[in-house]
């Protein structure tokens, strides 16, 4: 009986919108973190922030849309 209910639960959390909305705030976390005057540390780790949240952006934007956009 748990087994619909999860499905349905992932597909509203594999829709294209909140995919998109969460790689585009680790882009912009990243580019906070390259723009910070304070640790080199940060500074390191802001590239690879930057290129988790474009690669994402890229995956989520092959996903379907979702019950609405069909």
């Amino acid at each position: 009986m748990s087994g619909p209910r999860r499905s349905d639960r992932r597909r509203r959390w594999l829709r294209r919108d909140p995919m998109e909305n969460l790689a585009s705030v680790v882009i912009g976390i990243g580019v906070f973190m390259l723009m910070q005057p304070y640790a080199i540390e940060i500074y390191r780790w802001s590239f690879l922030v930057i290129l988790t949240g474009t690669l994402g952006f890229v995956v989520a934007s092959h996903l379907p849309r979702g019950e609405e956009g069909t």
